[in-house]
């Protein structure tokens, strides 16, 4: 089996432990009514779009998300999140020095403590347990959110048990033979639509997209035909479904809680590669880290 493999079937009990945790972190999170932002790179990006939603659909305050080379540094905030699965992101590390000579408040959310991060965050949230050997991230990822989740209220046991079954029931059929996909989210499940299309990419090589579910209509449903997938990880918009169907395409409902239809995904993305004899914890053109060099980060 591979590290990914076995990482992403323990997803349920970290998300249990992050949740069980989230009480205790409170004083070192945003605030009720603090303006925050989440930033991360990549999959932590994603994760910060969804949280940020959550956030602000939970009342708790205005909350926005950024990649951490993408920050407005001209913006002010009560609080910044980072999250960090290694602790040695060039970007995150950079832009969580300057928000400390700017006196803005950090915390950082990470996997490994033992790195460059603990020096330069005000505050740390650490998940050590849902650290992972493997390049590609899945139970950092999703453990990082639910800990956000649980933290504006809105994470359930019922998650968890959708989690588990999502690990534990077949793949839609045939699913993993096609060589196109598309996802699609809603609301706070955008930014897992977008880190479902990652995972295919970075795991199985696999041609993938991910947009809001109401603009699949606007334009990118004219990719999708036999071969294709469709995927929705959250409730779609009345007809889509049909309209799908009839170019061709094969249309997957979504059966969980949508961070629960992510691990479904974690699963293809893995049957995708074996299907097409790749190795997923080596995935192409890779590194668990991405650390720069000044000259690079000057050219970034």
């Amino acid at each position: 089996m591979s590290h990914v493999a076995y990482e992403l079937t323990t997803q349920p009990d970290c998300w249990e432990r992050a949740a069980d945790m989230a009480p205790a972190q409170r004083a070192v999170l945003p605030q009720p009514g603090e303006r925050a932002a989440i930033v991360g790179c990549g999959t932590s990006y994603y994760m910060a779009q969804a949280a940020a939603a959550l956030r602000e659909e939970s009342g708790a305050g205005e909350t926005d998300a950024f990649p951490a080379s993408e920050f407005p540094r001209h913006r002010r905030y009560d609080r910044v999140v980072a999250l960090t699965r290694s602790g040695t992101t060039t970007e995150v590390l950079d832009l969580l020095a300057q928000l400390r000579d700017a006196g803005i408040r950090t915390t950082a959310v990470i996997g490994d403590p033992d790195t460059p991060v603990m020096t330069l965050a005000d505050d740390l949230v650490v998940l050590d347990f849902a650290d992972e050997r493997s390049v590609v991230q899945t139970r950092f990822a999703t453990t990082a959110l639910t800990l956000l989740r649980a933290h504006v209220g809105l994470h359930s046991p019922a998650v968890v048990a959708d989690a588990r079954a999502a690990l534990s029931e077949p793949l839609p059929e045939r699913v993993a033979e096609h060589s196109e996909f598309t996802f699609l989210g809603r609301g706070w499940s955008v930014g897992l639509a977008h880190e479902a299309a990652l995972k295919m990419r970075e795991a199985a090589l696999s041609w993938s997209e991910s947009y809001p579910a109401m603009e699949y209509r606007h334009g990118p449903i004219s990719i999708s035909g036999p071969g294709t997938v469709t995927w929705a990880l959250d409730e779609a918009p009345d007809g889509l479904a049909d309209q799908v169907r009839d170019t061709g395409a094969q249309w997957v409902e979504p059966r969980h809680d949508p961070l629960a239809e992510l691990v479904r995904v974690h699963r293809l993305a893995i049957a995708v590669a074996a299907h097409r004899d790749l190795d997923p914890d080596r995935p192409r053109n890779l590194t668990r880290s991405v650390i720069l060099t000044s000259e690079e980060g000057a050219v970034r």
